[in-house]
C-alpha cells in the first residue's frame, strides 16, 4: 500500500513537473496581448534583415535593438538566398539564419520568424527563386498545387531547421511568432475564390507544423483560427482582429520609406511615428514592430522592384550602416520606457475615453487594484492645446500625445523630442589607389557558341533565368546604297519598346543612345537617329534589368526585356518591322562569364595598363585597381561621384547595383504633423544623385591588396571614384545642441516600477546637453525656464520666464562636454509663475576644444 502511494505520488510529481516545464515554455494569447510563459507582454520589435547586413555586424546591431527598448527581433526568411536551385541549400555566411536567432536567443531578446516564403521587401521577385516559374503548371500565391507543393516543402524545411536546433520558444528558443505568407490580402481581392481557399490551405499547412507558438498573417482579415491577423503600414490605431479574443498585433509600423533610383530620399519625422505608435498602443495594441529598425545594404543583385537602390536605409533607428539615427533612436527607446511604466494597467483594464476638448482626447486604463495610466491626444496636425486632466494642466503640441503612467505626472509626449540630432558627416580617408587597368566589352558579343538565333524577340527572363542582368538582343538590317538619307546627310530613326527596364543602344559597334523606364512606368520607349550605312548595319540592344517585380497578382507572368515593335522609320519604302526577323541572343557580358569582379578570374584576361584618359566616358567598360585598407573602425562607402551605371565588386564580393541618376521629387521642407505620406511630403535630396555612397563591409576588406572592380554601361570616370568613412562625430569647429524637458515631469529614467506593477517618481527631472567628443558646451544661445515657445533654433520666450535662466545654464554648462541641470525652481532662484506647469528650454553652442579655450581667454 505504501509503495503504492509512493509510487502514484511520483508518477504525479512528474506530470506536474513536466506540465510546469510545458507553461513555462508556451506562447499562447488573448484578446488582450501574447501570453508568454503565463505573462501578458506588450512587446516592441525590430526588423533586421539577415543577409543585409554581415555576420560581423549582427551581434552589435542586435545590441543596439535591445539597447533601444526592443523585446524581440523580426526577420523574413529569404526563400531565394537558401535554396537558389532546386534541392540545394545555402545557409552559410550572410545567409547563416540559426546563427542569427542564436545571437538574439544570446542576447536576451524574443524573435518573430516571417518565413512568407513570399516576403516582397523590396527584394529580387519577392524572395521566389526564379526557378520556381519553370516548374511545370505553376502559378504563384493561388489555390495552385505545383505552387502549394514547392512552398510547404520549403516552409517544412525552416521549420524542421528551428525544431532541430530548438528555436521555438515551446522548446525554450527565442521564437515567439511565425508568419505564413505576407500582405496577400490585395492579391486575393484580384484572384477570388481560389485566392481565399490557397490563403485558408497556408494557414492549416502552417499549424500543422506543430511549432507551439502561434502564427501571423498580415494584412489578411479573414484569416482562419487560430492564426492572427494584423496590422502593417504607417499608422494601425484603426485596426481590429477579426476576432473579438485575438491581440492586436502590427508587424509593420513603417520607420521610413524605401529609396528607388531617380526618387529623393524620404524621411519620417520621429515625432510623428512615435505618435503613431502611442495611438496604436492607446488603441489596445500590445505588439509593434518597426518596419526597419535596421534597413542594411541590398548587396549583390537582391533590390527587386524594380528600380530600389542599393542602400536599403528606410530612415531606420540604426542606418545602413549600423550606426545609432539621432534623434529617432533615442525618443522611439524613450517611448518604450513610457509605455513599459503602463504595461500594468494597460495589459489589465480597457480605456475609458473622454473627450477634452474638439481634438483632444484622454485614455484612462485604471485597474480595480489601483493602477492608472492615461494617454492625453490633441490630434490637431496645426494648433497646441491646453488641456485640463484630473485637475491639472497639460500643454499638447499639435499631433502628440502625452504618457502619464500614474495618471498624474507626464514623462512623455511624442512631439518633444529631448534628444540632440546626429551629426553625420562621409569622410575623405587616406585610401590611394594604384593603377587602373581596363578591359573593353565587346559590343556585339552576340556571336559566339553561348548564342541562340530565332525569329521573334523572346523574353529576357526566360533566356537568362536571372543569372544576369544583361541580355543582348541583336540583328542586322541591309540598307540599299539608293536611299535617299544617304545622299541628303539625313538619318533614320528608330523606336524600341521595352519592359527591361534599362537599354543601350548600339549601332556598328557604336553606343547611340540609352533609354530607362521607372518605377511608376516599367515599360518605355526609345526613339532616336539612327547612323546606317549602305549594306550590312549590326543592331545590337542591350536589355538591362534593375530588379525583378517583387508584389502583385502573378508578378511571374510580367514580361520583361525588349517585347517590340522594333521598327525602323525614314526609309524610302517606309517603316521597316524588325520584331519579327532572326534576332541572335546572349546572355550576359563576356566579363561576367569570365569573372572580372573576382580575384580568382582567368589569368589569360586582357587587362589593359596604362592612362585612363583614352578610356573616359567609354561605354560598357570594366576597370579594376587595388587599395589597402583605411585606418580605423568607422564604417566604409564607395563615392561613385563620377561615374554613370553599372555594378561593383571589392574581392569578388559585390557590392551591388550602382546609378548615377538624379533625384526628381518634392522637397518643399517636412513638417511633423499631420499624415505622413511619403509620395506628398518629407522628401530629400532633389537635384542631387539618389545614392552617391555605396557600403563597404569593413569584414570585406584585407589589410593590404585589395581588389576593386567596377562595371561602368554608359560611361564615367572612375579616377573620381573615392573611399569615405561615416562618422557621427562633427567635423566642423561649432555645432549647435538643444533640449527641452518639463517641470514636475520626472524623465522616464526617474521612474522605477514596484513588483506589484505600480509606477513611481523617484525624483527631479533633469535637462541634459551634450556635445561629440573633442568639442565642450562654448556658448548659451537661449535659456528660458517658464513658458517658452518655439523649437530648436527658434526658441522664444513667453509670459513666464525666469529671469536666472541663461545665467544659470552658464553656470552649469560653459566649458563642459556634457551637463544636466535639475528642472525646479530652487534651481532658477524662485518661482517664476505659480500654479503653472512649466519647462526649461535651451540652445547651447558646442565649439571644439581649442576654439572653446581660446573664447575662455579672450574673456579673461
Amino acid at each position: 500500500m505504501e509503495a503504492n502511494t509512493a509510487s502514484n505520488w511520483f508518477l504525479l510529481s512528474m506530470v506536474l513537473f513536466l506540465s510546469l516545464q510545458l507553461t513555462q515554455c508556451s506562447v499562447t494569447y488573448d484578446r488582450k496581448a501574447l501570453i508568454i510563459n503565463g505573462q501578458r507582454r506588450i512587446l516592441f520589435s525590430g526588423s533586421i534583415h539577415y543577409p543585409r547586413s554581415t555576420p560581423q555586424m549582427w551581434e552589435s546591431l542586435i545590441q543596439k535593438a535591445k539597447d533601444g527598448g526592443l523585446d524581440a527581433i523580426d526577420t523574413y526568411v529569404f526563400w531565394n538566398l537558401h535554396e537558389p536551385s532546386p534541392g540545394n541549400y545555402n545557409f552559410k555566411g550572410r545567409y547563416d539564419l540559426v546563427r542569427f536567432i542564436k545571437m538574439v536567443q544570446k542576447a536576451g531578446l524574443y524573435m518573430h520568424l516571417r518565413i512568407g516564403p513570399y516576403v516582397c521587401a523590396e527584394w529580387n521577385f519577392g524572395g521566389f527563386p526564379v526557378w520556381l516559374k519553370y516548374v511545370p503548371g505553376i502559378s504563384f500565391r493561388t489555390d495552385n498545387k505545383p505552387f502549394k507543393l514547392a512552398m510547404q516543402k520549403f516552409t517544412q524545411k525552416i521549420v524542421q531547421m528551428m525544431k532541430d536546433e530548438k528555436l521555438f520558444e515551446s522548446q525554450g528558443g527565442p521564437i515567439i511568432l511565425s508568419q505564413i505568407e505576407n500582405e496577400f490580402q490585395p492579391v486575393s481581392k484580384v484572384i477570388g475564390t481560389a485566392g481565399h481557399a490557397y490563403m485558408t490551405w497556408a494557414a492549416k499547412m502552417a499549424v500543422g507544423m506543430g511549432t507551439g507558438v502561434p502564427w501571423v498573417m498580415c494584412k489578411e482579415d479573414d484569416v482562419p483560427d487560430p492564426v492572427i491577423n494584423t496590422c502593417n503600414g504607417f499608422y494601425c490605431d484603426y485596426f481590429s482582429p477579426n476576432k473579438p479574443y485575438k491581440p492586436t498585433l502590427w508587424t509593420e509600423a513603417w520607420s521610413g520609406w524605401f529609396t528607388e533610383f531617380g526618387g529623393p530620399i524620404h524621411q519620417r519625422p520621429v515625432q510623428d511615428l512615435a505618435f503613431a505608435v502611442a495611438r496604436f498602443i492607446q488603441k489596445g495594441g500590445s505588439f509593434v514592430n518597426y518596419y526597419m529598425y535596421h534597413g542594411g545594404t541590398n548587396f549583390g543583385r537582391t533590390a527587386g522592384g524594380p528600380f530600389i537602390t542599393t542602400s536599403y536605409d528606410y530612415d531606420a533607428p540604426i542606418d545602413e550602416y549600423g550606426l545609432i539615427r539621432q534623434p529617432k533612436y533615442s525618443h522611439l527607446k524613450e517611448l518604450h520606457k513610457a509605455v513599459k511604466l503602463c504595461e500594468r494597467a494597460l495589459l489589465t483594464a480597457d480605456p475609458t475615453i473622454t473627450s477634452l476638448g474638439s481634438y483632444e482626447k484622454a485614455h484612462v486604463f485604471s485597474t480595480k487594484s489601483g493602477h492608472c495610466a492615461a494617454f492625453l491626444s490633441n490630434y490637431n496636425p496645426k494648433s497646441s492645446a491646453r488641456v485640463t486632466f484630473n485637475n491639472k494642466h497639460y500643454n499638447l503640441p499639435p499631433w502628440s500625445i502625452s504618457i502619464l503612467p500614474d495618471c498624474k505626472n507626464e514623462v512623455f509626449n511624442t512631439a518633444k523630442v529631448r534628444v540632440q540630432t546626429s551629426q553625420v558627416k562621409m569622410l575623405p580617408t587616406n585610401v590611394r589607389f594604384l593603377s587602373w587597368d581596363t578591359f573593353n566589352e565587346e559590343i556585339s558579343s552576340a556571336n559566339d557558341d553561348s548564342t541562340i538565333t530565332v525569329f521573334g524577340l523572346l523574353d529576357q527572363l526566360n533566356l537568362t533565368r536571372d543569372a544576369s542582368d544583361y541580355l543582348w538582343y541583336k540583328t542586322s538590317v541591309d540598307i540599299s546604297p539608293s536611299e535617299s538619307f544617304l545622299h541628303q546627310g539625313q538619318h533614320p530613326t528608330i523606336t524600341v519598346q521595352s519592359a527591361g527596364h534599362a537599354m543601350h543602344l548600339f549601332i556598328n559597334g557604336r553606343l547611340s543612345g540609352s533609354a530607362f523606364g521607372t518605377r511608376k512606368k516599367l515599360r518605355f520607349t526609345y526613339t532616336g537617329n539612327v547612323d546606317l550605312k549602305a549594306g550590312a548595319n549590326i543592331i545590337s540592344l542591350l536589355s538591362i534589368a534593375v530588379g525583378l517585380p517583387n508584389n502583385g497578382p502573378h508578378f511571374e507572368t510580367r514580361s520583361t526585356g525588349i517585347i517590340g515593335p522594333v521598327v525602323i522609320h525614314g526609309l524610302d519604302h517606309g517603316e521597316r518591322d524588325l520584331s519579327r526577323q532572326k534576332w541572335s541572343y546572349k546572355v550576359g557580358l563576356r566579363g561576367e562569364s569570365m569573372k572580372l569582379g573576382s580575384p580568382n578570374s582567368f589569368s589569360s584576361v586582357g587587362w589593359m595598363q596604362g592612362s585612363l584618359m583614352a578610356h573616359k566616358q567609354q561605354p560598357l567598360t570594366w576597370y579594376k585597381t587595388s587599395f589597402d585598407a583605411p585606418e580605423g573602425d568607422e564604417p566604409l562607402a564607395l563615392d561613385m561621384t563620377g561615374m554613370g551605371k553599372g555594378q561593383v565588386w571589392i574581392n569578388g564580393k559585390s557590392i551591388g547595383r550602382f546609378w548615377n541618376v538624379y533625384a526628381n521629387g518634392n522637397c518643399n521642407g517636412c513638417s511633423y504633423s499631420g499624415t505622413f505620406r511619403p509620395i506628398i511630403k518629407c522628401q530629400f535630396g532633389c537635384g542631387h544623385p539618389t545614392q552617391q555612397w555605396y557600403h563597404i563591409p569593413r569584414s570585406w576588406l584585407k589589410q593590404t591588396k585589395n581588389l576593386l572592380v567596377v562595371f561602368e554601361e554608359i560611361g564615367g570616370d572612375v579616377s573620381r571614384i573615392g573611399i569615405v568613412k561615416r562618422s557621427v562625430t562633427s567635423n566642423s569647429e561649432t555645432s549647435i545642441v538643444c533640449a527641452e524637458v518639463s517641470e514636475y515631469h520626472p524623465s522616464i529614467e526617474n521612474w522605477r516600477v514596484e513588483s506589484d506593477g505600480k509606477s513611481e517618481a523617484l525624483d527631479m527631472p533633469e535637462t541634459s546637453l551634450h556635445c561629440a567628443p573633442g568639442q565642450s558646451i562654448s556658448a548659451i544661445n537661449f535659456a528660458s525656464f517658464g513658458t517658452p515657445s518655439g523649437t530648436c533654433g527658434s526658441f522664444q520666450h513667453g509670459t513666464c520666464h525666469a529671469p536666472s535662466s541663461h545665467a544659470v545654464l552658464e553656470k552649469e554648462c560653459i566649458g563642459q562636454q556634457e551637463c544636466l541641470v535639475t528642472i525646479s525652481n530652487s534651481s532658477f532662484g524662485a518661482d517664476p509663475c505659480p500654479n503653472v506647469t512649466k519647462k526649461l528650454s535651451v540652445e547651447a553652442v558646442c565649439a571644439s576644444t581649442n576654439t572653446t579655450i581660446a573664447r575662455t581667454n579672450s574673456r579673461l
